[in-house]
């Protein structure tokens, strides 16, 4: 019984949620992971140790990897990482392109000591376009790639996604890159560098609105509110319950005729102006109000209830500690509770990939800052007493 990244050596120089989700999967299956940090931690633990929003992000992305501090401004930090990248599989960094460069420390310099090396780094805009120097945060991808646009209401200014989706997005494509060049490697003898630019990762995300736009130019509403990004189906909206609201959606012509059998309404499959999803779509607005006032009459829990029986696709619309607790994801160990040494108790997530035969890591939580640096500088490198501590005497 193996893990399918068992024996691989990732090296972690990544920060905030974009690399330290990819590396944070490559842990969950199996490699040994070796985050690195600047003094005084990367900018999500340093929230964390602020006391606000970012404590549980650094905890769900950074379990199950070891920590060490590294002041890569200095040659014996910059040694070290030299010398960890000469044992390593992988090496992550998604800081601005040209930095690790800079610091002396990039793909050339690292290569050369591996040529097994995988370098894979990750960006706003990519290393080689005339976006290259721009700062990217997810707010500002969302900006830019045009989910901003997309989201919220058409009479309305645009919103950002809830969710940090550009990094998200970016993090898993950078996961499917470097399993992608170990496959490779697997056939070559020799590693590479990839990298990821979030701008990349988002585009095919705006499938439904393109597809409106390229059909229908200027003329196409810029947000579509909770109604289909193309304005291709109906129903398809978020709809008043008694206590909160449901997402309905009728993707085939059985959904519909089953929703209008429920709402006690079956004259209107048959009905011209809904008997097929073209002419519903051209009475949205009527669709829209019709089933509102049906939805408006029951709770969500008699709504999901009855159309999960009538197999019409729909979910009430949760909220983020519904979310948290649901019995699905912890049956399925897709969640779990976890006694955090520093944090205490929390829920963390476990790695979305299921395989036949082989169990699930247990995840371990994440360390404190630079608590394994002695160890693996000793370990992994064969350093002496001497040498480790002037290294974390300028590290601290």
């Amino acid at each position: 019984m193996h893990h399918p990244l068992d024996n691989i050596v990732v090296v972690d120089l990544s920060q905030i949620y974009n690399g330290p989700y990819a590396t944070y999967l490559m842990a969950l299956n199996g490699a040994t992971v070796i985050k690195i940090e600047p003094p005084g931690g990367e900018p999500l633990r340093r929230r964390s140790e602020a006391g606000n929003a970012g404590l549980l992000p650094f905890a769900m992305l950074n379990g199950c990897k070891s920590s060490i501090v590294l002041d890569l401004k200095t040659d014996d930090g910059k040694a070290a990482l030299r010398a960890l990248a000469e044992k390593a599989d992988v090496v992550v960094e998604n800081f601005a392109p040209g930095v690790m460069d800079r610091l002396g420390v990039g793909w050339e310099t690292l290569s050369a000591g591996n040529e097994r090396l995988i370098y894979a780094s990750s960006s706003g805009y990519g290393r080689d376009g005339p976006y290259a120097s721009y700062p990217a945060m997810d707010l500002t991808i969302q900006a830019m790639c045009g989910v901003m646009y997309t989201t919220g209401f058409p009479d309305r200014p645009p919103v950002k996604a809830g969710p940090a989706l550009a990094d998200f997005f970016a993090g898993i494509h950078l996961y499917g890159a470097i399993a992608t060049a170990l496959f490779d490697r697997e056939r070559t003898g020799r590693g590479r560098r990839l990298e990821v630019a979030m701008q990349d990762a988002v585009y095919a995300s705006l499938c439904s609105s393109l597809g409106m736009h390229w059909a229908s130019g200027e003329a196409a509403p810029p947000r579509t509110g909770n109604r289909h990004g193309g304005l291709a189906e109906t129903p398809y909206n978020v709809y008043p319950a008694n206590d909160g609201h449901i997402a309905i959606i009728c993707v085939r012509e059985a959904h519909w005729r089953a929703l209008c059998k429920l709402m006690g309404a079956e004259p209107l499959s048959d009905d011209p102006r809904f008997s097929t999803q073209k002419s519903r779509v051209a009475h949205m607005d009527l669709v829209d109000s019709i089933v509102s006032d049906w939805t408006r009459r029951h709770t969500k829990e008699e709504l999901f209830d009855r159309m999960m029986a009538a197999k019409v696709p729909c979910a009430p619309v949760r909220t983020l500690e519904e979310v948290m607790h649901d019995p699905n994801m912890h049956a399925r160990g897709a969640l779990a509770w976890q006694d955090h040494p520093e944090f205490g108790r929390i829920i963390v997530q476990q790695t979305p990939f299921r395989f036949d035969g082989v169990p699930l890591v247990e995840i371990e939580p994440s360390h404190r800052l630079g608590a394994d640096t002695a160890s693996i500088l000793r370990d992994r490198l064969g350093l002496d007493d001497a040498t480790i501590d002037r290294i974390t005497a300028t590290a601290s």
